[in-house]
């Protein structure tokens, strides 16, 4: 394809995936109450009701500014329909690449789609998992006495960054398989890799997180410590039965292959005897024309 055609596929996958997300947006924005109420069920609010609780931390909800509310209700309503969208936007990146893989790279497309979307919401999962705890730690740097006033817009912020977050970082290892299962790279390099995967999850992790409390950290870095050693071993296991179906698999593709250089005695020629004069167009002298055969 020529690289206007490849802009226009790419423009297509494009529009299909905004679609879907805004198709599943508008559906949430007409849930959005009941999305919001479940999101702040983890804040510990200063009511009446909950007064002594907390441990004397609660945060005071506040809405500031006549325009907030619809706000956070489209980033509540986008959030939803990217997570909601997630079968058909990684579809549509897959059918990109696609096309440039070889025919029997292409049977991968089942396994991206049957991991990759349950992946994104278990990373999902995770995070609503890890938001009480964040949100704890958050209010627990309030100095005693005071009461932290909080707009919902940053609050909501904090929680749809983490669901977002915590789904893309839960692709990672996926990543790394198709790469393997491409031939980009071998399950014994990333093997050899661990020490740095390790610490840039890590680092990754202490970045992604909002807060700065090491149980929040944890729980983002070591779902994905595992899912990448999981990826590792599915790599290694690959490369074995690669190995076991080509027997050349693991030659080295600069590697000068082994030439046979012995020489094997030639038996004796046949004798062919001279053919006829041929109907030349120019004259033969006799002597070249005795030496003629038909090869000649």
């Amino acid at each position: 394809m020529a690289l206007a055609d490849h802009l226009r596929e790419l423009r297509n996958r494009v529009v299909k995936s905004v679609l879907a997300i805004v198709l599943i947006t508008i559906v949430a924005a007409f849930y959005h109450k009941q999305i919001e109420t479940f999101l702040l069920k983890p804040l510990p609010q200063c009511t009446p009701a909950t007064s002594g609780q907390f441990g004397g931390k609660c945060a005071q909800v506040s809405t500031i500014g006549l325009t907030s509310g619809f706000t956070w209700m489209l980033q509540v309503a986008l959030t939803v329909g990217v997570v909601g969208a997630v079968p058909v936007w990684l579809w549509q990146v897959w059918a990109f690449v696609a096309p440039g893989l070889h025919r029997h790279e292409k049977k991968y497309t089942v396994i991206f789609m049957l991991c990759g979307a349950p992946l994104f919401l278990a990373g999902v999962g995770c995070a609503i998992l890890t938001l009480p705890t964040t949100i704890h730690v958050l209010i627990s740097f309030t100095p005693n006495g005071t009461t932290p006033i909080l707009p919902p817009n940053d609050y909501f912020d904090i929680a749809t960054r983490m669901v977002l977050v915590f789904g893309l970082a839960f692709e990672f290892p996926l990543l790394l398989v198709m790469m393997n299962m491409v031939g980009m790279v071998t399950g014994k390099r990333l093997l050899g890799w661990w020490r740095g995967m390790v610490m840039g999850i890590t680092v990754f992790a202490a970045f992604a997180q909002p807060s700065a409390d090491p149980l929040s950290m944890i729980a983002l870095a070591a779902p994905i410590w595992g899912l990448y050693f999981l990826a590792v071993g599915i790599a290694l296991l690959n490369d074995r039965r690669r190995r076991r179906n080509n027997p050349d698999a693991g030659l080295d593709d600069e590697e000068a292959s082994h030439v046979d250089l012995s020489v094997e005695a030639v038996a004796g020629a046949e004798a062919i005897e001279a053919s006829a004069t041929p109907a030349a167009s120019a004259p033969v002298p006799a002597a070249r024309r005795e030496q003629m055969d038909d090869i000649t």
